[in-house]
């Protein structure tokens, strides 16, 4: 299952579930996303040939992350641009979230592993704009 988040037009997230099966290989991303997220269902003995990446100049405006929910269950709740809270998803081990635009926040409902990749170098605290979360009254999980 893949599930696109989108807010006026933007696409503030989009989620890989754990039971999405397909063959072959899958772009999820538009070509000019500077972080690329992709399916691949290969049958043994499928060969990619080596090869080196090369160098090519990009420009990123925005960290975009990608998030693999090795074990656990968390709730993201997702923000527009200008911080106001639009909707939350749970997701659970085996799942994967593309974090493009907007703001996002994270509970873990229960002890959660996840590995994170983002583009670098971290530019630490100039990386984000901290903001008050929504309160637990108005949340929201769409489901």
């Amino acid at each position: 299952m893949i599930t696109k988040l989108t807010h006026e037009g933007k696409l503030l997230a989009l989620i890989l579930g754990r039971s999405h099966r397909a063959e072959g290989i899958e772009f999820f991303t538009p070509d000019d996303f500077s972080q690329q997220l992709a399916y691949m269902n290969r049958p043994a003995g499928y060969v990619i040939a080596p090869h080196v990446h090369n160098a090519v100049e990009r420009q990123v405006q925005y960290t975009k992350e990608v998030l693999f929910i090795r074990s656990g269950r968390l709730r993201i709740d997702f923000y527009a641009e200008d911080q106001h809270y639009i909707e939350s998803r749970i997701l659970e081990a085996g799942d994967v979230v593309l974090l493009a635009y907007g703001g996002h926040g994270f509970e873990m409902l229960e002890p959660t592993e996840i590995v994170e990749v983002k583009q670098g170098p971290y530019a630490g605290e100039a990386d984000k704009t901290r903001f008050a979360p929504v309160p637990a009254a108005q949340i929201r999980v769409v489901s």
